[in-house]
């Protein structure tokens, strides 16, 4: 059965104006190690939407991809070969055309030059010319999976930008949101005024 997410939309976007550096700041929970975006000025805020791939076999995207909602983040926990690539252009392309937000992959992509000519956030850990091929459809979609060593949930919220990716718990973001718009608030303040110093001293 596939779990929706059910982030608040709200929510959502009071997160577009946070970093994933000011969430690192409050410590290691719900980081992503490892994953990096494909292409640099990017942001990435949404909900969570899961699928587990059992690499060399990718079918199991095509079923994400159709239940996966727009406006959500899709999730990507890579098993098996490692190595292989389970995400190139086509899918993107299809994911834009779905509405999806951005791709979090645990694992490498491939046709790189052509992805990250598209207007798709992409996070992965590298990029690899080996890829996935139908099989038969294995793997899951709509349930919890584990990327980079953290669980994240369907409905869980995705930030991330050109310094890496967080998951966080509804709960939590919304405990947390306060904090991080305050922390980002003292950093724009000392920013302004190094940067007037900075001038001055020009």
């Amino acid at each position: 059965m596939t779990t929706l997410p059910t982030c608040s939309p709200c929510l959502v976007e009071a997160y577009r104006s946070i970093s994933s550096s000011t969430i690192g700041h409050f410590g290691r929970d719900g980081h992503l190690a490892g994953l990096m975006p494909l292409a640099p000025d990017v942001h990435l805020a949404g909900p969570a939407f899961c699928v587990e791939v059992q690499a060399p076999d990718g079918a199991i995207l095509r079923e994400a991809l159709i239940a996966c909602p727009p406006g959500a983040v899709l999730v990507v926990a890579c098993r098996g070969d490692l190595q292989c690539a389970c995400w190139g252009e086509l899918r993107s392309l299809a994911a834009l055309v779905k509405g999806v937000a951005g791709v979090v992959i645990d694992g490498p992509v491939t046709d790189v030059r052509a992805v990250r000519q598209l207007p798709l956030p992409v996070f992965c850990t590298g990029v690899s010319a080996y890829t996935t091929r139908s099989i038969g459809e294995h793997g899951s979609v709509g349930q919890p999976v584990q990327v980079a060593g953290v669980w994240v949930r369907p409905g869980d919220l995705i930030v991330g930008d050109d310094d890496g990716v967080h998951a966080l718990g509804q709960a939590r973001a919304g405990e947390m949101l306060a904090a991080f718009e305050h922390k980002q608030r003292q950093d724009a303040e000392r920013r302004d005024g190094l940067f007037r110093r900075w001038q001055q001293g020009l």
